[in-house]
């Protein structure tokens, strides 16, 4: 009785999907609503998954290369006018300080909605030579949006995330380092997120403003609707000759670089939350668990209860698992239910009759499996069954994701496809106008090109199709 209460404080994940979004990461204490609208408060338990995101992250970095440095948060607005398409992209997004100090300021400074133009001023002073390059830098930072309608970690008007700024010598560089860090994403939403994505270059509608080329990485939601994961940029020239970044190269010519951009966000957090949780409330893929492992003792005031799990507790943080036990007075049945609503991955449950035969009862989240384990050696069972978890959790989501991705040939295919919760394959004959009545008539947009694949036909106007897209209702 105890469990139907808790979980009815959640919305039903079948028949309201945002509603239980919203429930779930209020309820779990991720986040909170900031006074201003469209912030949010990130919450500790929620800040915990974002550190970790940021540690693995940002080890994946430095072993590129890449290095870490901090830009300023205001821009002069005359630095948006440089790159045209950049400032018409963002204009409506952004959100301007006329005043400072009691007084009107010569200049409005732009609150940073992303930093190509002040990382590109800067790098126009410190690049000269060829010997300068490459350039690899990425900053951890805030940034802001004003979007008009959100919801948290998926789309508030400020958020935390990386960018990647990096100029390189030659076009063909800087499309490996663009393709390069595609990559690392897509590595790092698989192996740690336990998220399997789909990667591929966007349409020019759906690319970045200023960007010669955009690469997306695309997961779909247990709903079916994709959620933009992250995003690499091949800027080519553009903000290099807006920002004049020229090099003397080694034949002795004036040259203009050429330059990347790439960015994953705490909309990440939106993504795990999306792609695993269930009508319990989260389910966290082990790696990015703030709490990997919880002890709920069992008639713990009998026969050395608390004392065993103080014991395995300094056993398992020995061993480097994030664990807690739960002291609380409360019972353990609403224990239970609480800290599967947090999804930590396993819960260890220990009580004199366990004791007494020398074992304990281990939880599994994501599959809501028990089992037995010898308390001597709990602390590897439990290392080895994380391990376990990680694996089978972006197994299952990738099978979830496969069973949903069909073909269509025609609008009614694509709308039926779409509206059932799935990717839906199509051909496009290229035309922007055919592009923006899918979009108008079923409400999906183009995703990423299906690489490798081919269509006979245009979805939309029966014509010659020269590209497959993978098309979905988004986020």
């Amino acid at each position: 009785m105890a469990k139907e209460q808790f979980v009815a404080q959640i919305a039903d994940i079948e028949k309201d999907f945002p509603q239980w979004y919203t429930d779930v990461v209020l309820k779990t204490r991720l986040v909170d609503y900031g006074p201003v609208k469209g912030t949010m408060v990130i919450r500790p338990y929620g800040y915990a998954v974002w550190e970790l995101i940021q540690k693995h992250l940002d080890g994946m970095f430095k072993a590129e290369g890449v290095e870490n440095a901090y830009f300023p948060l205001l821009i002069p607005m005359s630095f948006l006018s440089k790159e045209a398409e950049h400032v018409e992209g963002f204009a409506p997004e952004v959100a301007v300080v006329t005043h400072a100090g009691g007084e009107k300021l010569a200049e409005p400074l732009v609150v940073r909605p992303t930093s190509e133009t002040i990382i590109g001023n800067m790098y126009s002073k410190w690049v000269q030579s060829y010997r300068d390059l490459p350039v690899l830098i990425n900053q951890w930072c805030n940034v802001m949006r004003w979007e008009k309608t959100t919801r948290p970690f998926l789309r508030t008007s400020e958020f935390l995330w990386q960018e990647g700024h990096t100029v390189h010598a030659s076009a063909e560089e800087a499309e490996e380092e663009t393709q390069k860090m595609l990559n690392v994403y897509k590595t790092f939403a698989e192996e740690c997120l336990a998220i399997p994505v789909i990667t591929g270059r966007k349409t020019e509608k759906e690319k970045f403003a200023g960007a010669v080329a955009t690469y997306g990485m695309e997961a779909m939601m247990k709903d079916g609707k994709s959620l933009q994961a992250g995003t690499s940029h091949y800027l080519g020239q553009n903000f290099a000759k807006a920002f004049d970044i020229q090099f003397l190269d080694k034949d002795g010519a004036h040259k203009y670089a050429y330059t990347t951009s790439w960015g994953v966000s705490t909309r990440l957090i939106g993504a795990i939350i999306m792609t695993h949780g269930d009508a319990r409330g989260l389910v966290f893929p082990p790696k990015v668990a703030p709490v990997q492992a919880v002890i709920v003792p069992i008639a713990a005031k009998k026969g050395g209860v608390n004392e065993a799990c103080a014991a395995l507790e300094e056993k398992l943080k020995k061993a480097d698992i994030r664990v807690q036990t739960d002291y609380s007075e409360n019972s353990p049945g609403w224990k239970f239910n609480e800290w599967e609503m947090k999804g930590v991955p396993v819960r260890i449950e220990i009580g004199p009759r366990d004791l007494a035969e020398g074992k304990v009862m281990l939880f599994r989240r994501d599959t809501l499996e028990k089992r037995e384990a010898a308390l001597d050696s709990a602390a590897e069972t439990v290392a080895s069954l994380l391990g376990e978890i990680q694996k089978d959790m972006l197994e299952a989501a990738r099978k979830r994701r496969d069973e949903r991705i069909v073909y269509a040939d025609s609008m009614s295919g694509l709308l039926a496809g779409v509206e059932t919760g799935n990717f839906v394959k199509a051909g496009w004959c290229g035309d922007r106008a055919c592009e923006d009545k899918v979009k108008e008539e079923t409400a999906a947009s183009a995703r990423v090109y299906a690489e490798g694949e081919s269509a006979q036909t245009c979805v939309c106007c029966g014509k010659k199709a020269k590209h497959m897209i993978i098309f979905a209702r988004a986020y």
